[in-house]
């Protein structure tokens, strides 16, 4: 699994980052930014949650 952060969508709200901290933080410009775009199998189901969680659906994953 990968994912991106669509930064021209995501207004920073930190909720990525508070649910998965391995995988997601806060940039300088105060938009979410990828740690490590490939996701590790015990990550998984964070990255998911934060998925359902972005109120701007800038998260965007692919298999």
């Amino acid at each position: 699994m990968t994912v991106k952060v669509n930064r021209d969508a995501c207004i920073g709200c930190g909720a990525c980052a508070a649910i998965c901290d391995s995988v997601f933080e806060i940039d300088d410009e105060g938009i979410s930014t990828v740690v490590d775009e490939n996701v590790s199998e015990e990550n998984q189901e964070e990255v998911q949650d934060a998925v359902d969680s972005c109120p701007t659906g800038a998260i965007e994953v692919e298999e």
